[in-house]
């Protein structure tokens, strides 16, 4: 109580001023639960843009698998066993692993057709979302 007496106008003004300067720790909590609640809503959309992002890919290299499949047909009069065998008409000539890490499954259908696919991000057949088979018949 002294203390204050002794304090000046000015003194005061600026100790009040310092005390007002301060978050509370409601107020910092708040912050806080908003910045945690936006970053959540951005995460889910940046994931699912990475999952639409995968299959555009997949559907991008299974076409150019699908090509160089058709190319080598075309040069052997034959359809290849493996997708190994058309890899020379790829830049660069090795089969790419599909965007979640599994080889393409090549099958052939008789002697004029075959299919490329992906089983997506779960690697097992079947699925939806990110996890639906992606094929060279879509």
């Amino acid at each position: 109580m002294l203390e204050d007496e002794n304090m000046t106008k000015q003194q005061k003004t600026e100790k009040k001023t310092r005390q007002l300067l301060g978050f509370t720790l409601v107020e910092l909590m708040v912050v806080i639960a908003i910045i945690a609640i936006l970053a959540t809503t951005v995460g889910i959309y940046v994931f699912g843009a990475l999952d639409d992002a995968d299959q555009a890919k997949a559907k991008a290299e299974i076409s150019n698998l699908k090509t160089a499949v058709q190319m080598y047909r075309i040069k052997n009069k034959r359809l290849p066993n493996t997708l190994d065998e058309a890899a020379q008409f790829l830049d660069p000539p090795k089969v790419p692993l599909d965007p979640w890490g599994n080889p393409y499954i090549y099958q052939k259908e008789g002697n004029s057709s075959f299919k490329i696919m992906s089983y997506g991000a779960d690697g097992s057949a079947g699925g939806s979302g990110a996890n639906a088979d992606i094929s060279s018949d879509d």
